[in-house]
């Protein structure tokens, strides 16, 4: 199992610690009617959930209107209304735990900006498990989440061979292959068995209990 013996593990946010679904969708869905281009209200919207915010929209937009605009509109109302609007998963505080206490370091990697990111675990109590929050700059800096990766084994100065991803989506499998990193692929996220396949996830599991570490021999 590729999470055994890894000193450090990198946790992806939405879809895999927390279910942002409900604000997530609802801040795109604001962005988009703002500009003029609404989402139809019966459009399955959940695949936003996991890429990179300018990503999502530059395909929800598809040139009928401004990337930058649509990410200020979303950011506004994502900072009043939908940062809270979201649910923690039953169990994974347990695993996190479990795995600071066999001393593995658990370090945040998401798409989503790093100042939200931090209010959100904070507000699921998940902060204090956290050694660090990695996540874009406003600017957009670090918003491929392998330049994430990149910039989070530089400024930690990990050896990829001691690091596995945990995440939902391809983004943080392909992300992390391109380091050498093996995933371990959730599926009570937003990212289907075959996506997470296809991705080159290591492992899949069903639930967070699957993310708990053996018991000690």
């Amino acid at each position: 199992m590729p999470i055994r013996g890894r000193t450090t593990l990198l946790l992806d946010l939405d879809g895999t610690l927390v279910d942002p679904a409900e604000g997530i969708i609802g801040c795109y869905r604001h962005a988009l009617s703002s500009l003029g281009v609404p989402a139809a209200e019966d459009d399955d919207l959940r695949w936003v959930i996991g890429p990179s915010m300018r990503e999502s929209f530059g395909q929800l937009l598809a040139g009928r209107g401004d990337i930058d605009a649509a990410v200020q509109l979303y950011r506004d109302h994502y900072r009043e209304t939908g940062l809270y609007q979201a649910k923690r998963y039953s169990g994974v505080r347990k695993a996190l735990a479990a795995h600071r206490e066999r001393g593995a370091r658990l370090i945040l990697c998401t798409a989503k900006p790093h100042i939200f990111a931090r209010r959100v675990t904070d507000h699921f109590e998940l902060s204090f498990l956290l050694d660090a929050v990695y996540g874009p700059e406003l600017d957009g800096r670090n918003d491929d989440k392998g330049d994430l990766i990149d910039h989070l084994l530089r400024e930690e100065r990990l050896d990829p061979s001691e690091v596995c991803m945990v995440g939902d989506r391809k983004h943080d499998v392909l992300a992390a292959s391109r380091h050498g990193i093996p995933t371990v692929g959730v599926l009570w996220g937003y990212g289907s068995r075959e996506e997470l396949e296809t991705a080159g996830a290591a492992l899949l599991v069903e639930t967070p209990a699957g993310l708990l570490p053996p018991p000690a021999a």
